[in-house]
């Protein structure tokens, strides 16, 4: 919004030619809904892409349903507002908990707020968080990398998360800081424990 203000005062107040250059500045046109339920399955193993439902934007801001899904995954699409490529699929169970945390950022809610604010629900019983382990899959890569003609990712890494709300290290057996070639537990002990694995695995 901050942004939006922004420029559309350099164009109210800017002389022609400024304005013209902002213009050509402009972001790019949207990917269609085919574009992008097609780049947001490329997060999931290629055999569960086809089941998938998929949440993407038909306007910037605006995240609604793209594709029903069959398989119990639900990916999101890549942000048109942001200006690096990043789209994730998880397992419906986690969907309260994702769900809570996009509502939160679309109040002002930020950084460990939203956290905070989720946690102290979940503990009140108001949010829920699957009982049983939940898989997050996650491809992102840098401005520009991804193309929508071949639905490929330049430099593009995943990311594979399990969560196990409240595990810690010794429930689990795997360290709780980052082991090269290892998984590993984050944000143990809190109902957003996980763990980390490395792409290569």
């Amino acid at each position: 919004m901050r942004v939006g203000t922004v420029l559309l005062t350099v164009l109210v107040c800017a002389p022609a030619a400024l304005r013209a250059q902002a213009q050509s500045s402009a972001p790019a046109t949207m990917a269609t809904s085919e574009q992008q339920i097609a780049a947001a399955v490329l997060a999931l193993p290629e055999g569960m892409r086809a089941g998938a439902a998929v949440l993407g934007y038909h306007m910037p801001g605006h995240l609604m349903e793209l594709r029903k899904g069959s398989n119990g995954m639900i990916c999101l699409a890549d942000d048109p507002a942001s200006p690096v490529f990043h789209v994730a699929c998880y397992h419906e169970s986690l969907e309260p908990f994702m769900a809570r945390g996009r509502a939160l950022r679309a109040e002002g809610v930020k950084g460990g707020m939203v956290d905070s604010t989720r946690f102290k629900e979940i503990k009140a019983g108001t949010l829920k968080m699957p009982t049983t382990p939940a898989a997050l899959y996650s491809l992102s890569g840098p401005a520009g990398s991804w193309d929508p003609a071949t639905n490929q990712v330049k430099d593009g890494r995943a990311l594979y998360v399990v969560y196990i709300a409240g595990a810690t290290a010794a429930s689990t057996g795997l360290p709780a800081v980052p082991a090269p070639g290892l998984p590993w537990i984050m944000f143990p002990g809190t109902p957003k424990a996980h763990i980390m694995f490395v792409p290569e695995m």
